[in-house]
């Protein structure tokens, strides 16, 4: 193998680990940003389960309110 072919072999593998080095660097980033995305997503979403069991409260509240005899009475007497 001459001089020659030495040298560029030495450059190709130090430009190739320079570029492998960066593209790994750039997946890291992107791991430790999609974490941070579903962080925030599993927030979000146990805020709207929250929400949720919240109106289902209410409406069952409402639903009790509204099918209380009492309560149509009152309905009827408003009526006349």
């Amino acid at each position: 193998m001459s001089g020659t072919t030495m040298i560029v072999l030495i450059v190709l593998i130090s430009v190739g680990s320079g570029v492998i080095y960066d593209m790994y660097k750039k997946h890291l980033e992107f791991k430790h940003k999609m974490q941070d995305n579903n962080q925030d997503a599993n927030k979000q979403l146990a805020e709207v389960s929250a929400q949720v069991v919240a109106l289902k409260e209410r409406v069952q509240t409402l639903e009790a309110i509204v099918t209380d005899s009492s309560y149509s009475t009152k309905e009827e007497i408003n009526r006349l």
